[in-house]
């Protein structure tokens, strides 16, 4: 990646829904060398994917924002508890981790009953020998 491709992932790290035309403004390409640096950006596995974000708890008033560490049973592997908690509607992304466990998954529930059958969940479907649960209080936004 040279010094333009660079600038083309900061920006669309920040709004990936930049048209090719607004992101070659913003780095000092034209529309058609923007679009090619993008497309060689994905041939390449840099960029992988787009996604949104949202914020979570004001997306569903009353909800709760919960962080959830995971240590997983010995007979499960990564690989399987991603395949295991990729279909749960709760929950946002899961990250690997070091340190005591293996992930922190970051999800949305209703309440503290959706979160006790989440947790309930995390445990008999996937793979889940321990949890820690953390409830966020607020939102903090950085940027």
């Amino acid at each position: 990646m040279d010094r333009i491709d660079e600038q083309i992932f900061a920006e669309l790290r920040h709004n990936a829904r930049l048209s090719f035309s607004e992101l070659g403004r913003r780095v000092g390409l034209s529309t058609a060398a923007t679009a090619a640096r993008v497309r060689k950006l994905e041939a390449e596995g840099t960029i992988t994917g787009y996604t949104i974000t949202t914020a979570a708890t004001t997306a569903r008033p009353g909800a709760l924002e919960v962080y959830i560490d995971v240590r997983l049973a010995s007979d499960f592997d990564d690989a399987d508890f991603l395949a295991a908690v990729g279909p749960l509607t709760e929950v946002i992304d899961a990250v690997h981790l070091t340190g005591g466990f293996d992930f922190l998954v970051r999800a949305v529930v209703a309440d503290t009953a959706s979160l006790d059958r989440l947790v309930k969940r995390l445990k008999r479907d996937c793979g889940a020998a321990s949890t820690q649960t953390r409830v966020a209080l607020r939102p903090a936004r950085l940027t």
